[in-house]
């Protein structure tokens, strides 16, 4: 059964853990209006000395201090960083460099050159003053103002929770005022009392424990659940388990769909602008993933004339993008396209031999290697919801520019005068042209719209990928899957088709490995077309009845 850790005042090392206990109340109980900031240097000054008496001596005095620098310099001392430098005494913060030891000055920040090894000498603990600073560390960070650095602090004490931890965390808890430090504080005390002799206790402990998501939970439940003798104890704990297992399935699930939606959204949009093109015009556009790797270094090329605006030189590569690449279809379309309608295989050949020429271009102008794309801060991080689901922000803003390129799209065809000859056009060439529509007119607009649209996609894509001469290449078959299996030349197709192909390869992954999942998605989808040819949501008109 397990047993709570007693601690024995007479047994050697006892003195130093009531030490301990001491600092982590002090540097909890103690108000920041009541630390004494001149406490601070003094407590440097010891620890400079580098003796045992001295550096215990010291640790107190910069924890109690309430200074800003000191868990900054404590977090040193127990990463063994912290040096004095033989040639002055100064101390230091050693670190790795390319040219030996980079020198960091521990109370302000800068940088104090380099040395080599041997022109140091590193402040050593032993397992006594090991544990006085993970604890004064411990109290600093339970005592920050941010409630994140708070929370980080308590993760940490999970790892290893002893009396005096808990102890901390228990003087801590009313004070707390935010709820998520709040919910793992109670957790972590919860852990501690399922180590009590007491049943009802340890009943009481899995109570507040079920239904949490930190994974130390469900290891403390385990190791319950491996020595406990109590039946009604035991009974519980497995259901805390059960429903601990729930929930880590649960959000294993949302975890799963929303790569798989992030990935339909990277699909839709590689796929959206050639939807247009090959259902308006009939033409296999094989360098459409070429204007794509367009769109990518559009981005790339504003972010070197704004280094130091990368937020705003992403933003602005956005109709940039779709102004470069959709002028380059317009191109495309006049100088080659128009003179192979209705000869489809000689207009793949052709767009292929336009691909491998953009290629080579980028290759000559820019780079043959890859170039470097930065995600702005607002991109950059995750979204944790909890301690089992954690969403990047990067592929929630992919998501959401997804779904606002779809509808700015859908309100161009259908609220426009172009969105209305282009459906006329998809759907009875002829006819429209008998009704006054300049056919050739509305194919190169549509061509350019559907390239800038192409062009928009990459600078999504730079955001998540390598941006290379190749990235094109990577996503052109899959394009054509998502418009084939959504119905050439519907919009409502691409977005369905290409957010089920996501989600379904995603779910195939774990189990199935990312080759064999993109194989089987290709044989779903030949089999599918075997029974549904025109696709999900087929064309309308007399044009593809025919």
């Amino acid at each position: 059964m397990p047993t709570p850790c007693v601690h024995d005042a007479t047994r050697p090392g006892a003195l130093g853990q009531r030490l301990i206990a001491a600092l982590l109340l002090i540097a909890v109980l103690i108000p920041a209006a009541a630390a004494d900031p001149a406490d601070f240097e003094p407590g440097v000054e010891l620890i400079r000395e580098n003796s045992f008496k001295s550096l215990e001596q010291g640790v107190g005095l910069v924890a109690a201090s309430g200074d800003p620098r000191a868990r900054a310099l404590l977090t040193a001392l127990q990463a063994t960083e912290l040096h004095l430098r033989k040639s002055d005494g100064a101390l230091v913060i050693a670190r790795p460099g390319a040219a030996g030891l980079d020198l960091i000055d521990p109370l302000t920040g800068d940088s104090m050159g380099t040395a080599d090894k041997g022109d140091l000498k590193r402040i050593g603990l032993n397992n006594r003053l090991r544990g006085q600073v993970r604890a004064a560390i411990a109290g600093l960070n339970l005592a920050h103002p941010d409630a994140a650095v708070r929370l980080s602090g308590v993760n940490a004490m999970l790892d290893k929770l002893d009396p005096d931890g808990v102890a901390l965390l228990r003087a801590r808890l009313d004070a707390e005022g935010d709820d998520s430090v709040r919910e793992v504080m109670t957790a972590a005390i919860a852990l501690a009392d399922l180590a009590s002799p007491d049943a009802s206790r340890r009943l009481e402990a899995l109570e507040r424990l079920d239904g949490s998501t930190h994974p130390a939970v469900r290891g403390g439940v385990q190791r319950l659940i491996a020595g406990e003798p109590d039946p009604e104890v035991l009974a519980t704990a497995n259901r805390v388990l059960r429903d601990i297992d729930f929930k880590r399935d649960l959000y294993g699930l949302a975890e799963t769909l929303f790569f798989g939606l992030s990935l339909g959204s990277v699909l839709v949009l590689a796929a959206i602008g050639l939807a247009i093109t090959f259902g308006v015009m009939g033409v296999i556009n094989m360098a459409h993933g070429e204007l794509m790797m367009l769109g990518a270094y559009t981005t790339y090329i504003l972010q070197q004339l704004m280094p130091e605006q990368i937020g705003l030189a992403l933003l602005l590569a956005i109709p940039a993008a779709f102004l470069v690449a959709g002028a380059v279809g317009v191109l495309i379309e006049r100088g080659v396209i128009r003179f192979l309608y209705g000869r489809p295989l000689e207009t793949l050949l052709a767009t292929f031999g336009v691909s491998l020429i953009l290629q080579q271009l980028v290759r000559t102008l820019i780079s043959p290697q890859n170039v470097p794309v930065a995600n702005p801060d607002w991109m950059s991080g995750s979204w944790q919801v909890n301690s089992l689901l954690s969403l990047t922000m990067n592929r929630m803003y992919i998501i959401a520019f997804c779904l606002i390129v779809f509808a700015a799209l859908f309100l161009v065809l259908r609220r426009t005068n172009l969105g209305l000859q282009v459906r006329a056009v998809s759907q009875n060439r002829a006819m429209a042209r008998a009704m006054g529509v300049r056919s050739a007119r509305v194919d190169a607009l549509t061509f350019g719209l559907g390239s800038g649209i192409a062009g928009v996609a990459g600078v999504a894509l730079s955001q998540i990928t390598n941006v290379g001469p190749n990235l094109g290449q990577t996503y052109i078959i899959d394009s054509f899957m998502v418009v084939v299996f959504g119905g050439v030349g519907n919009l409502w197709g691409t977005l369905v088709a290409g957010m089920s192909l996501g989600v379904i390869n995603k779910i195939l992954e774990p189990w199935a490995g990312a080759v064999l999942a993109k194989i089987l998605v290709l044989v779903f989808i030949i089999l599918f077309i075997q029974k549904r040819p025109r696709g999900l949501f087929p064309q309308k008109g007399r044009a593809a009845e025919g």
